[in-house]
């Protein structure tokens, strides 16, 4: 290993701490402050630990946690763009492929691909993997959404059909966490969490 290989990967892991800085709109479950991207990442990693039992294709969990954990870190660029904000997804893919670019170049040529490719796979969803991936991706800010009062549901005023096509994928990858959607929407739903249109107050 060349100091100037080592140099780069410390540059590069100093950079990723950056993602501790991008806030989301998902709250924590004592709702006492947003969750950060990097929290994100790590509530998947586990979440595929205890749940990859679950999945409709056999998938390499390994490769699964890679995933989990390369797939945000263009937001450190890119900013965390909200689920349900149709303005701010225009453009987000350009914006997230120039940050990939730019973060995974620190590292070594090597490195840098390999990362890369691995955040290629996860948005092309090509693999059983990135469709797990996914699919724990969707469910964890609905879990977040549900368990405290629909907070930020409301704040951003999302309706019931918004919430049944964000959270199609999951059902692709596990036929349990699907149902498992169903169910929760049914409970938001008869709570009255989740609308079908809301009245302009």
């Amino acid at each position: 290993m060349t100091n100037e290989r080592l140099a780069r990967q410390l540059q590069f892991i100093l950079e990723i701490d950056k993602l501790k800085a991008v806030l989301r709109r998902s709250l924590l479950l004592d709702s006492h402050r947003r969750e950060n991207s990097a929290e994100h990442s790590w509530h998947l990693a586990i979440m595929a630990l205890v749940l990859a039992e679950h999945t409709n294709e056999p998938i390499d969990l390994l490769h699964t946690l890679k995933l989990l954990l390369v797939h945000d870190i263009v937001e450190i660029d890119a900013g965390d763009t909200y689920a349900y904000d149709a303005d701010g997804h225009a453009g987000k893919d350009e914006r997230e492929s120039m940050a990939a670019v730019r973060i995974f170049g620190l590292l070594p040529v090597d490195q840098g691909e390999d990362l890369l490719s691995l955040w290629e796979e996860y948005e092309s969803q090509e693999s059983p993997e990135a469709r797990f991936a996914l699919a724990l991706d969707r469910l964890m800010p609905m879990l977040h959404n549900f368990h405290t009062g629909g907070i930020t549901w409301r704040e951003n005023r999302v309706t019931i059909a918004q919430v049944e096509e964000r959270m199609a994928p999951v059902a692709v990858a596990s036929d349990a966490l699907g149902r498992a959607v169903a169910s929760i929407v049914e409970q938001a739903i008869a709570s009255g969490l989740l609308p079908n249109s809301w009245t302009e107050s």
